[in-house]
């Protein structure tokens, strides 16, 4: 979401996309468009192969691990080599295979489960050793994160970038668990909202984004079955983590919700997951002016961090705003590298 919004700007553009019921809002109070699949660059050559690859949009990442692990590694390297468009985006494949395939199409170096520039882009950064970690926290953007700022953060602010936010993560984690077979991985595999507006209060791009963060989930699954998974929504990613959360496998112990307009709920046990659910909000964050509801289709439901939710609150004390809660030194870095490594230690507030 856009950081450091003056509440009176907030509340005035919250107004004018609620209380509006004329024909021009007629496309923003209709009915929730069909969820689709974009299909990767390169499919029709994929497709076209030969070798009976199979089809990314319609197999499962199991199937599609399975298939794999059938070739041997020259194979698979081949594969990564004559179609990189699609084995970088390819949900069970072997990350080696993923990491060499996005290498070729963003020529640097780096552990990339998947880049796809068209449109807003969309990337998956991984950070630490993937392919033998027990503990994986998967870490989903809110709204105006882009491919293109993905590095830098919106607006040019550093703390503010994806792959800033889950590096700090990491650093955390390695100095609290420094033996932890632990991975984190910023994924911004979705379209998100362009700021506060009409998309931001709709839940449409968040139910997009479920079902592509349940196919990443699964995927992950495929490759690293016995490894856990902690999903970490900021702002507009925890609508995504809500909208997804009665699908995700059970592998999936911990759902961490912060900044966060809504779940897509009133209660937790709405959210129809036997994974812990932990929400946090700073009294800094022009999220509070919000609010909580749901109307004619907008807006999110209860906020996670409202003792009515049922969500275990964290601490966020010295959180300044909406966009430093994974800032180093901060107590809600503490409590969300508890959350990633296990779930069982975060501060949480009395």
């Amino acid at each position: 979401m856009i950081g450091n919004l003056a509440p009176r700007t907030l509340l005035t553009v919250l107004a004018a996309v609620t209380m509006t019921v004329a024909p021009a809002a007629a496309a923003l109070l209709s009915a929730p468009g069909l969820v689709r699949t974009t299909p990767p660059p390169g499919l029709p050559a994929w497709l076209a192969d030969g070798h009976h690859l199979p089809d990314p949009l319609r197999a499962e990442p199991a199937a599609i691990h399975d298939f794999l692990l059938r070739l041997s590694t020259a194979e698979q390297q081949a594969l990564a080599v004559a179609h990189p468009d699609v084995v970088g985006a390819l949900d069970g494949a072997p990350p080696a295979m993923r990491y060499a395939a996005n290498r070729r199409q963003l020529r640097v170096a780096g552990q990339f489960l998947l880049f796809d520039p068209r449109g807003n882009g969309r990337v998956a950064q991984v950070f630490g050793d993937l392919a033998t970690a027990d503990r994986v926290a998967v870490l989903v953007p809110g709204a105006a994160n882009r491919a293109e700022n993905f590095w830098t953060g919106v607006g040019g602010v550093p703390y503010r970038a994806p792959a800033t936010q889950a590096a700090d993560l990491y650093r955390a984690a390695v100095r609290k668990a420094p033996d932890a077979r632990f991975a984190v991985i910023s994924w911004l595999g979705y379209d998100t909202p362009g700021g506060v507006g009409p998309d931001a209060a709709r839940a449409d791009l968040a139910r997009a984004g479920a079902v592509a963060l349940e196919r990443f989930v699964a995927g992950l699954v495929a490759v690293r079955p016995h490894a856990t998974i902690a999903l970490l929504g900021h702002s507009y990613g925890s609508t995504v983590l809500g909208a997804a959360a009665a699908r995700l496998p059970r592998q999936v112990t911990d759902l961490a919700a912060f900044g966060s307009p809504g779940m897509g709920v009133d209660h937790v046990a709405q959210l129809g997951t036997t994974a812990r659910v932990w929400a946090g909000q700073s009294r800094g964050d022009w999220i509070r002016w919000v609010p909580g509801v749901r109307f004619f289709g907008l807006g999110h439901g209860t906020k996670p961090a409202d003792p009515a939710f049922g969500a275990q609150v964290f601490a966020t004390d010295d959180v300044a705003d909406h966009d430093h809660y994974l800032s180093p030194g901060t107590d809600s870095l503490a409590a969300l590298t508890g959350i990633a490594l296990s779930g069982s230690d975060p501060v949480v507030r009395p």
